[in-house]
């Protein structure tokens, strides 16, 4: 498998968290290759937002939540719906590694593990890493079996601003099953969620435009940063191929190989 730098650079001027880059191959220069990185970061900090909304709705008034630790946690209402605000200030505080900044405005329908219940998270002058985020996600419950939650996570109004200025529209909505951890409701820590199903977009400022689509369930542990398996196919400008996110290894590693078989190892 040929290791080049098709999207390399773009990775590393777009991603959430530190990454070392190298290659020994030139560089190939594509227009709108800095979509995939941007496409990349954009679910990495969503997974990362959704996490935290859970965790803190999920704790009780004597536990701490396990994510948004040096976020100031604020809970307008005691009956449903419920608003949470998580704060991590404006000049930001560090939660594993990464530097966030802004709020988090978290509004709880009814329990979350009710069918039909909705979390829904708002960005207010948010960031990570200095990357600013805004849009709206909804995480709805559509649980029909009880054994198999199961949600839906709709992104609205997404916009993502890289540490160059590039501006990446987004938006989509996955279906999200859990297969594990159902039996530990309140314990998060052991949940591992499988992407079934959807689509997102992601358009540059310059106007071209990804698809991607889910070819291969996605799986993504609780306890990992990234998805560590499954396949994601994308559409669009130069770019027609397969992102492949490698053996459900807890890792920032994985793969692009374009339709013409050209393969390109990635890191986040």
């Amino acid at each position: 498998m040929k290791k080049i730098a098709l999207l390399v650079t773009t990775v590393c001027a777009t991603a959430l968290t530190y990454i070392s880059c190298s290659s020994n191959d030139d560089i190939a220069t594509q227009t709108d290759t800095t979509a995939v990185g941007a496409s990349i970061s954009i679910d990495a900090a969503n997974e990362m937002d959704v996490n935290t909304g859970l965790s803190v709705t999920n704790s009780s008034a004597t536990s701490k939540p396990a994510a948004a630790v040096c976020a100031t946690i604020t809970v307008s209402g005691t009956t449903y719906p419920k608003v949470y605000t998580v704060d991590y200030g404006t000049t930001g505080c560090v939660d594993n590694q990464l530097t966030r900044k802004g709020k988090l405005k978290l509004t709880l329908s009814g329990p979350v593990t009710t069918t039909g219940s909705k979390l829904t998270i708002e960005r207010i002058d948010y960031s990570i890493n200095g990357i600013k985020l805004e849009g709206t996600i909804e995480y709805t419950n559509t649980t029909t079996v009880a054994t198999v939650p199961q949600f839906t996570r709709k992104v609205t109004n997404g916009k993502f601003t890289d540490l160059l200025g590039r501006v990446y529209t987004n938006s989509g909505t996955y279906t999200v099953k859990q297969t594990a951890g159902v039996d530990t409701p309140f314990v998060l820590e052991d949940n591992v969620y499988e992407m079934t199903e959807g689509t997102h977009t992601v358009t540059t400022e310059k106007g071209t435009t990804l698809t991607f689509t889910v070819q291969e369930s996605l799986i993504k542990k609780y306890s990992c940063q990234y998805i560590s398996k499954g396949k994601l196919k994308i559409e669009g400008g130069l770019l027609k191929g397969v992102i492949d996110y490698g053996n459900n290894d807890c890792d920032s590693k994985f793969t692009y190989t374009h339709e013409s078989g050209a393969t390109y190892n990635l890191q986040m």
